[in-house]
């Protein structure tokens, strides 16, 4: 059953990696896992919550940091580190068909470290502003993104980016409800906001 799955996940890689490639993705993927790029976005992000959330923007600031940092050692180092799946571009037996658009391809590939932080914070984002609807979607967006972007360049397979996904949706929730809990503006109204 586990090596069927692990064919399939291979099969489905090679879907993305080279059934969808194209120009202008070649172009836009690499860059979507840029930090550099994520900056300015998640900057915006920051400005919204502490418009909204003014003094008690610090404590949901204090909650983000310590989300990624939780995400971040559970997804790079515990996880990985446990499971030790080779990276699609380094699989010997894909050798030839993936179509890998980065420098690097070190590590190990289970699970995906970028989607997991990624999705944290998009879900935490969404938690924070859930009558703005357009700000959450394009969290939500922006995390699938750049899963897909994993894929595409070679470095991941797509379940390392679904159970990434799944992993940081936990870890968005259980901070996220968590910190809000200790921000005035939802304890005096509910937490829903009403």
């Amino acid at each position: 059953m586990l090596e069927q799955i692990l064919q399939f996940d291979k099969n489905f890689f090679l879907a993305i990696n080279n059934g969808l490639s194209s120009p202008f993705l070649d172009f836009l993927c690499p860059i979507l896992r840029k930090q550099e790029v994520w900056y300015p976005f998640y900057a915006t992000f920051i400005y919204f919550l502490i418009k909204e959330y003014k003094k008690d923007s610090w404590k949901i600031l204090l909650g983000i940091g310590l989300m990624i940092l939780a995400s971040d050692q559970f997804s790079a180092n515990l996880i990985k580190n446990t499971f030790q799946r080779i990276r699609p571009c380094n699989e010997p037996s894909l050798s030839g068909m993936v179509h890998h658009l980065i420098s690097s391809c070190n590590g190990y590939s289970f699970i995906s470290a970028h989607a997991t932080n990624h999705f944290a914070l998009a879900i935490f984002f969404s938690l924070c502003f859930k009558t703005k609807k357009w700000l959450w979607v394009t969290t939500i967006l922006w995390a699938l993104s750049i899963a897909f972007s994993q894929v595409y360049v070679g470095v991941h397979y797509p379940i390392d980016v679904i159970v990434g996904a799944l992993v940081g949706i936990l870890f968005g929730l259980a901070f996220g409800k968590y910190t809000l809990k200790f921000v005035a503006k939802h304890t005096e109204r509910g937490f829903d906001g009403k």
